[in-house]
């Protein structure tokens, strides 16, 4: 076999192209998939509406007892964990292949003064825990009429 040099460098090959892609192919397809909750890095969308803004993150597998939202200043914290699966609670026969992790995360936010802390929800649906943070009202100034001296 033959190597082909071009500007000093050798060429690539099919494995290496191949190795390059799955490099670089979408987290899905590589092996550290499951460990991205226990890098505390929980995917979390942000949308505002006219009243609102609302978190979605996104946390499959777990109960609404395994969160704890807090609010201290102006610092959203959301975090959660869930312990392994105890021993007694074991499927019969051998464990072939187990994937299945429970790990902690842990998501902090930086909220302004515009939002009223007070009114701060959340609730948790099909794996997605929505935090709704109400935005305050602004009181309209009065329409005043201004004497022309």
């Amino acid at each position: 076999m033959t190597l082909v040099r071009f500007n000093n460098k050798p060429s690539k090959t099919f494995n290496s192209f191949v190795d390059d892609f799955f490099t670089h192919a979408p987290s899905l397809f590589r092996d550290d998939f499951s460990t991205t909750f226990g890098r505390q890095a929980a995917p979390v969308n942000i949308r505002e509406t006219e009243q609102d803004f609302v978190l979605e993150l996104v946390a499959p597998g777990l109960e609404k007892e395994d969160f704890r939202i807090n609010l201290e200043q102006n610092n959203l914290t959301i975090s959660a964990e869930r312990k392994q699966a105890t021993p007694e609670t074991k499927v019969e026969g051998k464990q072939i292949l187990r994937e299945f992790s429970f790990n902690s995360f842990k998501r902090s936010f930086t909220i302004d003064d515009k939002i009223d802390a007070s009114g701060i929800a959340a609730k948790y649906v099909n794996g997605v825990l929505t935090v709704s943070l109400p935005k305050k009202t602004e009181p309209k100034e009065a329409a005043k009429q201004i004497e022309i001296q």
